[in-house]
Order: C-alpha cells, then sequence, then structure tokens
C-alpha cells in the first residue's frame, strides 16, 4: 500500500541579509573585474536612489549615462511590463510587430537611414568595425586583410577582444593579447595627426566626440569639424562612438552635433533604453549599411520586441520631456557653481552639458577619496582614471538638487583640502 509523504516542514525564512552580507556574496562568488563603491542599492526613482538602510543618495553617475531618463522612468517601465507580458522575444528568424517603429522612430531621431540593432555597446562597437572594413573591401577597393582604422589615444569603446586592440591603457591589455591587427593610434584631438597618418588602406576614422572614460576629455574646438573635411577629402568613413555622449548628455542630442561634424555612421547604447533593459545600434546611410547582407552579421536578442519597444518609449521621453535641452540649461547652472570652486587639489574642470570631470592634480592621493567623501554626504559618483572625478546626472535633475549636488562638492573640496 502506497502512503504519502509526510507534509515537509516548511523551510524557515532566512534572514534578511545586511549589506556586508550582500557584500560578502558578491565577493564570495563574482568575478574580482569591478572595484565598485561600499553602497548596496536596493530601489531608485528619478536621479534619487536609496541603500539597504533607507539612506537616500543623489545620483550623479546615472549608470555612465545609461538613465539619462531618470530611473525608474513611468512611461518606461510601463512599456516594458506591458511589452513583457506580449512577446518579448522571436530571434530574427520571424519579424515583430515592435522592430520596424523602433527603426523608423531612430532613424528619424538620428537622421540615418538605416539601424542595426544589437544589445550591449560593445556588440554595436564591433557592428560598426565590420561594416567599415568590408565597405574599405567592397566598396573603396582596399587590398583583402589590410584595411586599417584610425583611433584615439585615451579612448573606451568596450572590453571585447578588438575593442582593447585599438585601446592605450595597459590594464585593460594585460594578458589578453594576441590582438586584432587594423588599427592605428593617434593622439586625440589631432587633426593634423589624421591627415598625416591617412594611407590608400585606410577605411575609417573611430572616435568618441568626447572622450567619458578618460575623463570628459573634449578636442580642441573645431577639431571635429576638421577631420570631417579630412574624411571627405581621402575617401575615409567617419564613424562617432556616442555610446556616452549622445541622447542628451552634452545639451545637444548627440555630441557631434555642437560642430556639425555628422559622421557617416554612429553607435549608440546605455540610454537608448533608459536603463531597463540592454539595446544598442549601428546607424548608418545606405551607402554603408548596405554592405550587410542575410548572414553576414546578426544577433538573437538584438532587435527583440522587448528592446524595441523599451527603446521606443526611451527615444519619446528623450525628445518629449527636453531633456537634451535641460541638460543645457543644468549644465550652465552646474558650471556657475562650479566657477567658484577653486582649490589647490583641483587641476583642471572639463565640462559639456551634464558631464563633468574634475580632475586633481596627481599628489592629492586620487579621485575616489573624494567619491567616497561625497557617498558619505548623499551624492554617488565614481573616480575614473585614478585622477578624476566624473558626474553626470540623469537629465531629468532640476535646480534645486543641481544646488544641493553643489553644497557637497564645495563642502568635500573644502574638507579634504
Amino acid at each position: 500500500m502506497l502512503h504519502s509523504p509526510a507534509p515537509a516542514s516548511p523551510t524557515p525564512r532566512p534572514a534578511a541579509l545586511n549589506a556586508r552580507d550582500l557584500v560578502a556574496l558578491e565577493d564570495r562568488y563574482g568575478a574580482h573585474n569591478y572595484h565598485p563603491l561600499d553602497v548596496v542599492l536596493t530601489r531608485a526613482q528619478g536621479c534619487w536612489v536609496w541603500d539597504l538602510d533607507g539612506n537616500r543618495y543623489l545620483d550623479c553617475l546615472a549608470a555612465y549615462s545609461a538613465v539619462n531618463q531618470g530611473h525608474n522612468h513611468p512611461r518606461i517601465v510601463a512599456a516594458l511590463v506591458e511589452q513583457a507580458g506580449r512577446l518579448a522575444l522571436t530571434s530574427r528568424a520571424f519579424h515583430n510587430d515592435q522592430l520596424g517603429p523602433f527603426c523608423q522612430e531612430l532613424s528619424e531621431l538620428t537622421g540615418f537611414r538605416r539601424v542595426l540593432p544589437m544589445n550591449t555597446g560593445a556588440e554595436a562597437v564591433e557592428t560598426a568595425l565590420k561594416a567599415v572594413r568590408k565597405w574599405g573591401y567592397k566598396v573603396k577597393g582596399v587590398p583583402e586583410g589590410q584595411a586599417e582604422i584610425l583611433c584615439f589615444s585615451g579612448n573606451f569603446s568596450g572590453r571585447t577582444i578588438s575593442i582593447i586592440s585599438f585601446s592605450d591603457e595597459p590594464q585593460y591589455r594585460d594578458g589578453f593579447g594576441p590582438f586584432t591587427p587594423g588599427f592605428r593610434i593617434l593622439p586625440y584631438g589631432d587633426a593634423a595627426a589624421v591627415e598625416a597618418a591617412i594611407t590608400p588602406n585606410t577605411v575609417a576614422v573611430f572616435m568618441e566626440p568626447i572622450q567619458g572614460e578618460a575623463g570628459v576629455v573634449i578636442p580642441p574646438p573645431g577639431t571635429l569639424s576638421r577631420i570631417r573635411e579630412i574624411c571627405d577629402e581621402q575617401e575615409v568613413l567617419l564613424i562617432f562612438d556616442e555610446i556616452q555622449s549622445g541622447l542628451g548628455r552634452t545639451g545637444r542630442m548627440f555630441a557631434w552635433q555642437h560642430e556639425n561634424a555628422r559622421p557617416d555612421g554612429m553607435v549608440l547604447g546605455k540610454a537608448l533604453s533608459g536603463g531597463l533593459y540592454p539595446v544598442s545600434a549601428f546607424v548608418a546611410d545606405d551607402a554603408l549599411m548596405d554592405v550587410f547582407h542575410p548572414g553576414d552579421h546578426g544577433s538573437t536578442f538584438g532587435g527583440n520586441p522587448l528592446g524595441a519597444a523599451v527603446a521606443r518609449a526611451a527615444i519619446r521621453v528623450l525628445v518629449d520631456e527636453g531633456l537634451a535641452e535641460n541638460a543645457a540649461l543644468m549644465g550652465e547652472r552646474f558650471a556657475a557653481g562650479l566657477a567658484d570652486l577653486k582649490q589647490p587639489s583641483i587641476a583642471a574642470i572639463r565640462q559639456r552639458g551634464l558631464w563633468i570631470g574634475i580632475e586633481l592634480w596627481p599628489p592629492v592621493g586620487g579621485a575616489r577619496t573624494y567619491a567616497e567623501a561625497l557617498k558619505a554626504r548623499g551624492l554617488l559618483c565614481k573616480e575614473t582614471h585614478i585622477h578624476t572625478i566624473r558626474i553626470a546626472p540623469p537629465l531629468t535633475i532640476q535646480p534645486a538638487e543641481v544646488d544641493w549636488a553643489l553644497e557637497q562638492l564645495h563642502a568635500v573640496f573644502e574638507q579634504l583640502d
């Protein structure tokens, strides 16, 4: 005779983990490839985030510009929830009812005819590299295997093997060779160096119009427009990486618009989904994008209906709420407040819109000390390249929040200097 098993004793609910426990779990089971600030966040809204203990912080990093629209923007969340309940993924084996409208809306926003959707920024960069190389062989007539792409010192476009192959940051390369050939690194912001480096095998100039990871480094005025002229004269493509600088961050929808230096193609990501889902894209006109044929390139998740629906909502929020315009206005307010920040530790302050790099003199001991002191006062930012504090709040930030952030910056510099 069969007997039903005795009911199992209910599993006791584990005690809630505190911040120290959660950090210890991450340290024990996760790869040690990041060095975050010592704060464990649990919820967010707009420009603000909260830790497990209920402490509130003004987010002045915005997930490296992925949440330009603010955390959990209700319109983007609603699009995510609604689409997730209908259809999330088809692969590109079939059409879906979100991809076409997404491509149209991104094309209209950027002014480029064609859109190739991917997921992460690094994937979109790899897509651009493949596109310009194939254009070089099939259109320009460069001998097979000889295509060369010009890049710049201090660049950061991701950490895949091909991308770190054109990085000059030793840590990004240490232990990861052999590297992908076909790249040449030039001094950033030097248009004359670009002109001198071009050969018949040069297919593209690939650059960030403003370098974010390097510390918000802005090229000299006129550099982008001059490089645009050189590329036109020499039959070379110009590709801008606007993953961080684009979608309103600098006070224009795209950073190249400050000099009207329209590229031949552009790489987008991060804020393209408002921080709620990985969405990226390579955009270009027909002459470049038509080098791709079915089977040349693709992604199972690239262009999925969930990501497309989220990105459509993220684009509408950027436009409808005038976030690029707000970035320009709030950037001016930041600039006015930072003009009074005259401390001996500061070597330079670089700014475009709501993207600010405060570079410290090397003897100070590193920007992380300042980031930790700001965290203690309720403002979250992050050091970059040891000696630069990067400030990049969501583009929804308001005047009172800018003024409060400036108060904390002034207080910390007075305290530490």
